[in-house]
C-alpha cells in the first residue's frame, strides 16, 4: 500500500458545523480508520489545516486533536502548493469570497451550503470552478442519512406507485438566549449576516426533493420572524432581522406536491427533528433521520370519522418498520469519502457547485415569493 497525504484547508472548523460533523466525525474519523483506501493500492491520508479568524481557538482545537497545522492567514494557506482541497464551513456571508480565492489558487472545492447569498453569486462560483478546471462539491448530507436512504430505496423499488405528495416537518425550539443559552449562533437570526431559516434550510429541501422525487418547478412560501428579540453569545439583546420560520409549498416535475414547514420556534412532537411523509397510490412512508416506516395499499385500514368516540386502535401501530439492510455510517463522512474518491480517483460525483446553486435559487425565490405573496416558477439553471 502507498500512503498519499492529502492536505485539506478547513475554514470555519471552530464553529458548530465545521467542528463535529466535518473535522471530528469525518476527517479525523478517516484518520482513525487508517485513511481512505482507493482500492488501487493507494490509501489517502487526510491532513487538515485548520483555518479561521480566532487564533487562540484554532490553537486549542489543534492541541485537542493532536494536529500540527493551523493558520489565521487564508491567503498564505491557499498559496501553499501542498494544500489540495479547500473546505468552507464559515458563516454564509463570508463563504463566497473565500471560495473565489480558493478557486483562483487552483484548489479543489468542497463546501457547506448555501454556497452564496444570491443565485448570481452561486452561479459565478460554479462558472469559475468550471473555467479553472478544479473539482468541486457541495455538502448535501441529508441524502446520506439512514432514514432518507431507506426512503430512496422505496422510491427506486417502485413501492409508492405514482407519488402524490410529500409533507415535511422540520425544526425545534431554539432558546432565545436570555434565561437559557441558544443552541444556534446569533448570526443565524440576522439577515445582514446571511441568517434566516429560508437561506439555511431551503437549499436542503431542494436537493432532497430533487434527488428523491423530482425537480422543484414552483415555490410558494410564507415566512415569519416569530421571536423578534434574542440574546447573543455575550448575553446582549439584539433584534432578530431574519426569518425563523418558513412554510413552503413546492410543485415538482411529474406533478407531485410537497409541503414543508421549517421552524426554530416549534416544540417537537414527532419521533425525529425532521420527518417526511410520502403518499402514493400504492403505499406511504414516513422517514426521519434514521428510521423509515411504511404502510402498503394492501394493509391500509379504513378509518371512519366519528368524533363522538375515542379511536379504537393506534394508527402508528399499523405501520411497518423498514429494515436497515446495510451499515450506513455517518452521513457527512460518507459524502467526504465520495468527494475524495472523485478528486483523487476520478469517481463520478454530481453534487457540485451547480447543484448548490439550485438550492440558492430555491431560497432566493422562496424569499421573493413570501415578500410578494404569490407562487413563483423556478426556471432550470445551467452554466
Amino acid at each position: 500500500m502507498t500512503r498519499e497525504t492529502v492536505r485539506i484547508a478547513m475554514n470555519g472548523v471552530t464553529g458548530r458545523m465545521g467542528h463535529r460533523p466535518h473535522l471530528v466525525r469525518s476527517i479525523l474519523a478517516l484518520r482513525d480508520e487508517g485513511g481512505l483506501d482507493l482500492g488501487d493500492g493507494t490509501v489517502l491520508w487526510p491532513e487538515p489545516v485548520l483555518v479561521g479568524r480566532r487564533g487562540h481557538a484554532l490553537r486549542a482545537l489543534a492541541e485537542q486533536h493532536g494536529l500540527e497545522h493551523w493558520s489565521t492567514d487564508l491567503d498564505a494557506v491557499l498559496a501553499d502548493p501542498a494544500v489540495g482541497i479547500y473546505f468552507d464551513a464559515q458563516v454564509t456571508s463570508a463563504r463566497e469570497e473565500a471560495i473565489k480565492k480558493a478557486i483562483a489558487a487552483g484548489k479543489h472545492i468542497y463546501t457547506e451550503k448555501p454556497t452564496a447569498t444570491s443565485l448570481d453569486g452561486a452561479l459565478e462560483l460554479a462558472r469559475l470552478a468550471a473555467e479553472k478546471g478544479v473539482r468541486h462539491g457541495v455538502v448535501q448530507d441529508k441524502l446520506f442519512l439512514p432514514g432518507l436512504r431507506k426512503l430512496k430505496r422505496l422510491v427506486d423499488g417502485g413501492f409508492f406507485g405514482r407519488i402524490l405528495s410529500i409533507r415535511g416537518e422540520f425544526g425545534y425550539w431554539v432558546f432565545e438566549g436570555d434565561w437559557q443559552p441558544a443552541q444556534r449562533p446569533s448570526w443565524n437570526y440576522r439577515a445582514e449576516d446571511g441568517g434566516g431559516i429560508v437561506l439555511d434550510m431551503f437549499p436542503h429541501w431542494e436537493y432532497v426533493l430533487h434527488e428523491l422525487f423530482g425537480r422543484v418547478t414552483s415555490v410558494q412560501a410564507l415566512t415569519a420572524t416569530h421571536i423578534p428579540q434574542r440574546w447573543d453569545e455575550r448575553g446582549k439583546p439584539y433584534d432578530a432581522t431574519a426569518d425563523d420560520a418558513a412554510y413552503g409549498v413546492f410543485e415538482l416535475a411529474g406533478g407531485a406536491i410537497a409541503q414543508i414547514n421549517s421552524s426554530w420556534a416549534v416544540r417537537v412532537n414527532r419521533d425525529e427533528l425532521v420527518e417526511f411523509q410520502v403518499d402514493g397510490t400504492e403505499g406511504s412512508a414516513v422517514a426521519g433521520l434514521r428510521t423509515c416506516r411504511v404502510q402498503h395499499r394492501s394493509a391500509t385500514p379504513k378509518p371512519v370519522w366519528d368524533p363522538d368516540f375515542p379511536a379504537a386502535y393506534s394508527f402508528r401501530d399499523q405501520w411497518q418498520e423498514v429494515p436497515d439492510n446495510a451499515d450506513f455510517g455517518n452521513a457527512f463522512k460518507a459524502q467526504w469519502e465520495l468527494f475524495l474518491r472523485h478528486v483523487y480517483a476520478g469517481a463520478p460525483y454530481h453534487w457540485d457547485l451547480l447543484a448548490g446553486a439550485r438550492g440558492v435559487q430555491l431560497a432566493e425565490l422562496g424569499l421573493k415569493s413570501a415578500a410578494q405573496g404569490r407562487r413563483l416558477d423556478l426556471p432550470e439553471i445551467a452554466l
